[in-house]
């Protein structure tokens, strides 16, 4: 049933990332502190205050050290900020210092304190580099601003004539230099200038230098120039050869991933996938993320889906693959799904016993919904634990550590076994271990007989580590298999 898997690959990704279960944070919005010691006279929002309401609540870097505890208990040992450098705007796409961490998030040396607090607990950071554009503010685009033609700066840009206007003032009047989506707030650069190149190269060398475990990339596609990533890869991993490289690619990315640029992307062929076949009842079909279509999946569409997935690049890349199920950019997964807890815990649990590196989105694991953004980037209530869903929170606390117990769930190779009606099972194995993940999408159990190609004669006894229980193999066969309806059961053999 399945298409072939190629593991042997001259490709090499992050040892590390194979075992990681990354939590996205969207620094504004995820906790605030007292030690961030912000300029008197500083004016922010109230906590807690409606998304859609633009403005600042104050999350910074001392807040995300005072929830690590909390994170490592959730299981989490990687975190993905989205931008922290200095910026006006509070999603910090807007930069106008590459080399400062915002002020309104603690600066420099909050950042200092929370690299230092994170790898004490052996969390990971990687951060958000934002390389095709800049903001209005970014000190070479002013440079131009106050100078003209006459600034040095002025092949930076992409600038068609004079006087430059960044502050159109109506429909009618155009910006006249080249700018991300049009956006006159995001001026693109010039990546052939070799200034720049030199300077985004330097940006990305000296966070590297200063602790941080990786990069994901914004819109790098936006940046049509091979040698540029290539440059970017050799600049990342001579400083650290265990940095994780991560590209924001909604779609396949062959050319991406043949080991001279990324060691992944962010993988939303996982998340469409899986939404579409544990949310085929659900799923808002009118919500086209990335502006893709979300349908829903038959086992075996999905089977066939996984599999493609699965062989689109060399397997250290699969394994190291950012499997994610919503992010900053998208509606939140129960909001996609209608509020169906149930699909939502079903998308988490096939994260986790998948090959590639879970990624959740703040929030998501007590139960936070939104429609696209910024509906999707409400602060976290941290002082109102009525609002979060504490079955739900330790459905995920169960599940990542379930993963973390059995190393097959992550490094394993993997074989769909069985795709019909509701049920999907695949198959985990590496020397030692192998795991069997059984899932029932249906509202009733399901007793089944299932064969396990290729141990026709083996006869062995798996441990349910999801459910509870004994299941014996007779002669590569599993005899009433009982798997509860919205649900899953992952079964273990270990050679002892």
């Amino acid at each position: 049933m399945s298409v072939a898997i190629t593991k042997t690959s001259s490709v090499t990704t992050p040892d590390w990332v194979k075992q990681a279960v990354f939590y996205q944070i969207f620094p504004d919005r995820f906790a605030r502190s007292a030690q961030a010691q912000l300029p008197a006279g500083i004016t922010l929002k109230p906590w807690g205050t409606p998304p859609e309401e633009q403005g600042y609540q104050g999350g910074d870097l001392y807040g995300i050290i005072e929830k690590l505890p909390y994170l490592q208990k959730l299981g989490i040992n990687a975190l993905y900020l989205t931008p922290i450098f200095a910026s006006a705007s509070n999603h910090r796409y807007h930069t106008y210092d590459y080399l400062m961490i915002d002020p309104l998030l603690g600066g420099n040396d909050a950042f200092r304190a929370l690299l230092d607090a994170a790898h004490a607990r052996n969390i990971r950071i990687i951060l958000d580099g934002v390389f095709n554009h800049a903001s209005r503010g970014f000190w070479p685009f002013h440079h131009i601003l106050e100078n003209g033609g006459d600034s040095p700066y002025l092949d930076w840009f992409l600038v068609e004539d004079w006087p430059l206007r960044p502050y159109p003032k109506d429909g009618s009047e155009k910006i006249n230099y080249a700018a991300w989506w049009g956006i006159a707030a995001l001026p693109k650069f010039n990546i052939a200038n070799q200034g720049v190149r030199d300077y985004l190269l330097h940006v990305a060398r000296y966070w590297i230098d200063f602790g941080i475990d990786g990069w994901r990339l914004d819109v790098p596609e936006e940046i049509k120039d091979e040698s540029f990533w290539q440059a970017f890869r050799r600049v990342v991993k001579t400083a650290n050869p265990d940095a994780y490289i991560v590209g924001e690619i909604w779609h396949t990315a062959k050319d991406w991933l043949r080991g001279d640029k990324f060691d992944a992307v962010m993988n939303y062929i996982f998340s469409r996938a899986a939404l579409g076949f544990f949310a085929a009842e659900t799923v808002r079909m009118d919500y086209h993320p990335g502006g893709f279509h979300l349908t829903p999946l038959t086992a075996q569409a999905f089977a066939k889906t996984v599999d493609q997935m699965l062989a689109l690049y060399p397997w250290p890349v699969i394994q190291s693959q950012l499997n994610l199920l919503d992010s900053h950019d998208t509606a939140r997964t129960l909001w996609t799904v209608n509020e169906d807890k149930s699909a939502l815990r079903l998308c988490t649990l096939f994260q986790m016993t998948m090959p590639g590196a879970p990624c959740i989105y703040y929030g998501d694991e007590i139960g936070m919904t939104g429609a696209a953004e910024p509906y999707s980037r409400a602060a976290f209530p941290w002082h109102d634990e009525t609002q979060w869903d504490q079955p739900l929170l330790d459905f995920h606390r169960r599940a990542i550590a379930m993963r973390h117990r059995y190393p097959v769930l992550s490094i394993g190779d993997y074989e769909t076994i069985y795709a019909d009606h509701t049920i999907y099972a695949f198959r985990r194995t590496t020397a030692d271990t192998s795991a069997l993940i059984i899932f029932n999408t249906g509202h009733h159990p399901v007793t089944m007989d299932l064969t396990v190609p290729a141990l026709h004669n083996v006869t062995c006894r798996y441990d349910h580590v999801w459910q509870t229980g004994e299941q014996p193999m007779v002669q590569g066969k599993l005899r009433k298999v009982a798997v509860p309806g919205r649900d899953a059961i992952v079964l273990v053999h270990e050679v002892k």
